[in-house]
């Protein structure tokens, strides 16, 4: 009790620090969340694209600013209200609501009780609103800026309440692209909802626009702008995908970025407020649990592609900001001695996608399949007998995953990486912002600097000029019935950090 105390003590010093300097103000602000992302996933990607675009070698390094280098303004420690080491609830609430509050919680305090998002309180405050994640839409990051339950994976309840069925406001969010249909789906249709609501058809029925892959994104595009509401729900599995974007069934982040702000861009041009987006480049996280040091590569590379966008956004709009924070680090990941990042040039495939090939295999010779399929794919190209002998092994008495994640490991052992947890931890994250000319440096004054995550949205609030508390007190109007099951909390708290530390939550 003596460090909670001390800990909210601390963030409450923090975020009046915060308050005390000069916010600039802005239109529009963007705030991205790379979910697992840390320093040494920086390192990797910034080497590889360095090495591998012939700027300098591992015997002659020579690497330069990549990305999101160029706006470092400062850091973020993560911790959750009852644990040092977050997850991406507890964290992406602090980031979301500016409130410390346990594992597992999506948008409640410590008491389960509601705390209204930024997103909510930018869509009271009359902007537009938009989400964009590589995740399912109820997932962690996006649940906590648009629903409130006590636990994480009542994700058929996220659902209801982001698409504004169930929540008070009704519909609020403007733009979601993501995934996890299967939350919006009956399972009389291939969803997991047992109380047969159709939450696709609910959301089309109330002005939403929905499509279901790519070819349904390009059909509802009007020179080059998206429909609003719109819903998009792209995969109906959450299978993490080949590293070869040319055969997505849906549009790559930096794709569902540009239409996204295009389209906001367009609906507020000729209004005096304009919108609020997050955007959460997901799978780096997932790829972290996993493992995979060549999926965990190209998804860093493709959030450092998208900020790059946003730079060169802002700079053309700058009533504009942006921030960008991971919600914690994931994996442990550590760049040891002989580390050479120009082996992932050899990675083809995500290792679960890669995993999910192996679970499908129905032959009678596992060790030839490794063999001449999956090592391949992976980049294992000299792997002995006694290698595959052991991953058969493995196999056989652990199960596919373990051998997949033993697969993994050596890959990555060649390439100087190491794994130290399939989980989260607790080192602290680097902070990112970004405004136009003069704006930058009364951003770095008032933002920068070493911050606790849940100073961010108070930044933001005050750039936008919301009100996150009276957004609250509306949220709860009602009353909270609304938010089910609080008489299990103590239950649901003890539940929640039990399964961080085994990392078994679905990611």
């Amino acid at each position: 009790m003596y460090f909670q105390a001390s800990l909210l003590a601390l963030a409450g010093a923090l975020a009046q620090s915060t308050t005390a300097a000069c916010v600039p103000r802005a239109k529009n602000f963007i705030y991205v969340v790379p979910d697992g992302y840390g320093v040494a996933s920086q390192v990797l990607a910034r080497d590889f694209y360095s090495i591998t675009s012939g700027e300098g070698t591992v015997a002659r390094p020579n690497t330069a600013a990549l990305g999101v280098d160029a706006i470092v303004v400062g850091s973020v420690k993560t911790q959750a209200s009852d644990n040092l080491v977050t997850d991406s609830a507890a964290s992406g609430t602090a980031f979301a609501c500016g409130i410390k509050t346990y594992n597992g919680a999506i948008g409640v305090d410590d008491d389960g009780m509601p705390v209204a998002s930024v997103l909510e309180a930018a869509y009271l405050k009359g902007l537009r609103t938009g989400m964009v994640v590589t995740s399912r839409m109820t997932h962690a990051t996006p649940a906590v800026y648009s629903a409130h339950v006590l636990y994480r994976d009542s994700e058929n309840e996220i659902a209801t309440q982001q698409i504004g069925h169930s929540h008070p406001f009704g519909p609020f969010v403007d733009i979601l692209i993501g995934g996890g249909r299967r939350h919006y789906l009956p399972a009389s249709e291939g969803g997991t909802r047992e109380d047969d609501l159709n939450l696709i058809d609910w959301a089309v029925e109330n002005g939403y626009t929905y499509a279901a892959d790519r070819s349904e994104f390009e059909g509802v595009l009007d020179d080059g702008l998206l429909p609003l509401p719109y819903l998009g729900l792209y995969r109906s599995s959450d299978l993490s995908y080949e590293i070869d974007r040319d055969v997505e069934e849906e549009p790559s982040l930096l794709e569902s970025v540009r239409v996204a702000l295009d389209t906001l861009t367009n609906a507020t041009e000729s209004s005096s407020t304009g919108f609020f987006l997050m955007v959460e480049a997901s799978r780096i996280d997932h790829a972290g649990h996993a493992n995979d040091a060549t999926a965990h590569l190209h998804e860093t590379l493709m959030y450092n592609e998208v900020i790059l966008y946003l730079k060169d956004y802002i700079d053309a709009h700058p009533d504009t900001q942006l921030l960008s924070a991971a919600d914690h680090e994931c994996g442990g990941l550590t760049l040891i001695d002989g580390f050479d990042p120009t082996a992932l040039t050899r990675g083809q495939n995500s290792g679960a996608y890669l995993g999910q090939v192996m679970a499908d295999y129905e032959g009678d010779d596992f060790a030839g399949f490794l063999r001449e399929t999956i090592l391949p794919a992976v980049g294992l190209l000299n792997s002995s007998d006694s290698d595959i002998a052991e991953w058969v092994s493995i196999a056989e008495t652990e199960g596919i995953s373990a051998a997949g994640l033993a697969i993994l490991h050596a890959f990555a052992a060649e390439a100087g990486i190491n794994w130290s947890t399939g989980g989260h931890s607790a080192a602290d994250v680097v902070l990112y912002g970004y405004a136009e000319g003069h704006r930058q440096q009364e951003l770095e004054k008032a933002i920068g600097g070493f911050r606790d995550n849940t100073e961010l949205p108070g930044y933001v609030a005050q750039a936008l000029d919301l009100d996150i508390p009276a957004a609250t007190r509306l949220l709860r109007g009602n009353g909270t019935d609304w938010v089910e099951k609080r008489d299990l909390l103590s239950d649901i708290k003890k539940r929640a950090n039990d399964d961080a530390r085994a990392h078994n939550h679905d990611y």
